[in-house]
């Protein structure tokens, strides 16, 4: 498989650069024959609309990886949510209907960080706890190529939506609410 050209960017075989990948992803990578691409960019342009512009990326091929708390009684529930960074996240109805949960919020950054074992700002669906859902807004999954977080700042993923949509915990579900741009 060849990635198709998306933006400036050098997109290589993120199985071949694991330096590019934060530490669980390149083990996601290695252990599984998840075929992606990675490249390399400014960690200060990680951030979505910082890198769609600085890097010629579409807005709608990029997702944003969001983690969400949910909590029942004493359990807590750790999920990531993928919308495509047109859209934002229906975490209020949909994310806590999911997950079967009272409460919900967006994690902790301290705490997304530490339990995912990625950088904030690059926590990708890739590699995260077999614990945690991953719910994939099916716009996101259609898509024929999507642009994700690597588990650092450093670089950015490059993978097919339906690569997304068959990860481990991953649910697909219209999780975006339309029309309403950012996460």
């Amino acid at each position: 498989m060849h990635p198709p050209a998306i933006g400036t960017l050098d997109w290589q075989p993120a199985a071949d650069h694991p330096e590019l990948l934060g530490a669980p992803v390149a083990e996601a990578v290695s252990q599984s024959d998840i075929e992606c691409f990675v490249a390399a960019i400014n960690p200060e342009l990680a951030d979505t609309a910082a890198f769609c512009e600085a890097y010629a990326v579409p807005l709608e091929v990029s997702a944003n990886c969001v983690v969400v708390a949910g909590r029942r009684g004493e359990v807590t529930t750790m999920a990531a949510c993928l919308v495509s960074a047109t859209d934002r996240a229906d975490i209020n109805k949909v994310v806590r209907k999911q997950l079967d949960v009272r409460k919900i919020s967006f994690a902790d950054a301290g705490v997304a960080v530490s339990r995912s074992r990625m950088e904030y700002g690059g926590i990708t669906p890739i590699g995260l706890p077999a614990d945690w859902p991953v719910l994939v807004d099916e716009r996101v999954a259609a898509q024929p190529w999507v642009v994700v977080g690597s588990g650092i700042r450093g670089s950015k993923i490059l993978c097919p939506g339906a690569t997304i949509a068959q990860l481990p915990g991953a649910q697909v579900l219209a999780l975006a609410l339309p029309g309403q741009a950012g996460s």
